[in-house]
């Protein structure tokens, strides 16, 4: 088998051979055996193929329960998930994915499926990233490198009352992977509302040695003016008090400036997005029920990923104005995740909020 160098295909090296082999799991291959997909003689699509037969399109989906928890993968390594697609259905906080690497019974990601793939106000909005797409009219794309050795475990939990409908493919390649390549984590947090003078903390417990890659951030603003002079800062390897990286504002850290304001007479706020950063979902409200303004940010650190060897902790802060030109200390409703690399074993993460807490209202 070739070995996985971490860096994947890209247009300089995509003439080069390699013996990898190239797998996919779906509702028409649940194993991603060689040889074994679209057997499937009973699924959601039977009846449209009752008079078709094996192989048309039999098992396209799949049905969760409420409450049920699917495993979508299960591989044996050594190898690297390359791409997953789905479209849930239902709502998307009550979607969670976790994904397990060799061993552990910590998960290593673990998110709602709409903010794990940077659509966290269960509204579509097309995000454009080279980490992350999301397509007309609810497909959810991540590219996001994922090397294992042993095992990975991928699994998808209804917490809803209702049963919920998901398409899905997971494309990964069996290959041998390089002693120094990391492994793949997520996770989810929200504050609503931030308490008053507090800071939001994006991810905060990490151990061992690896890089930061990635943050979205789902905000929703409840006071009026602007609300992002907020600093982020990035706490490496035993800082304190005070941080290594200290940014100049919530704009400027997601690659924007001046309030991604473009003037009242051209729409205000722009939406946009770039391989690496954008603003690509922007909510106004509607003068009767969507009563605030909510925002959708990405910012993924893929050439200038944040190096840590110890531990890491990512906070920023809400900051709005008030009177006599001050900053005001704002009481956001506030939800991130945090992408990162890094050796195992993984740190046990914060429990995730309840169903209500997790809720878009």
């Amino acid at each position: 088998m070739t070995q996985f160098n971490g860096l994947g295909m890209n247009l300089g090296n995509l003439s080069l051979l390699s013996n990898a082999q190239t797998r996919s799991i779906s509702p028409e291959n649940f194993s991603g055996e060689k040889g074994k997909a679209g057997m499937a003689t009973e699924g959601t699509g039977a009846g449209c193929a009752r008079d078709l037969g094996v192989g048309w399109k039999i098992s396209p989906s799949i049905r969760i329960e409420p409450g049920e928890v699917r495993t979508l993968a299960d591989i044996d390594g050594p190898g690297a998930i390359q791409q997953i697609w789905m479209t849930p259905t239902g709502h998307w906080r009550f979607s969670i994915v976790r994904i397990y690497w060799d061993d552990q019974e910590q998960p290593s990601v673990e998110c709602p499926v709409g903010d794990f793939f940077a659509c966290g106000w269960q509204k579509y909005a097309q995000v454009s990233s080279l980490a992350v797409c999301v397509n007309p009219g609810s497909a959810f794309n991540c590219y996001w490198e994922m090397p294992f050795r042993k095992k990975c475990r991928i699994t998808l939990t209804n917490i809803a009352t209702e049963a919920m409908t998901l398409y899905y493919q997971i494309n990964y390649a069996l290959t041998e992977v390089s002693e120094d390549a990391a492994y793949f984590h997520a996770q989810f947090r929200r504050s609503n509302p931030l308490p008053y003078k507090e800071v939001y903390t994006i991810v905060d417990g990490i151990q061992g040695k690896g890089h930061f890659v990635g943050t979205y951030m789902a905000w929703g603003v409840n006071n009026k003016g602007w609300w992002g002079e907020g600093e982020i800062k990035f706490f490496l390897d035993g800082d304190k008090e005070f941080p290594t990286i200290c940014g100049t504002g919530t704009e400027d850290y997601f690659c924007g400036s001046y309030n991604f304001d473009v003037g009242k007479d051209n729409g205000g706020y722009r939406e946009f997005t770039t391989p690496y950063a954008g603003l690509p979902q922007v909510i106004r409200p509607d003068g009767l029920y969507d009563s605030q303004t909510r925002f959708g940010l990405y910012r993924w650190h893929i050439t200038d990923p944040v190096r840590f060897h110890q531990d890491l902790k990512v906070t920023i802060q809400a900051l709005g104005w008030r009177s006599g030109i001050r900053y005001l200390p704002a009481q956001d409703d506030m939800a991130s995740v945090a992408f990162w690399y890094q050796t195992l074993p993984t740190a046990p993460f914060p429990a995730l909020p309840d169903k209500d807490y997790l809720e878009v209202i």
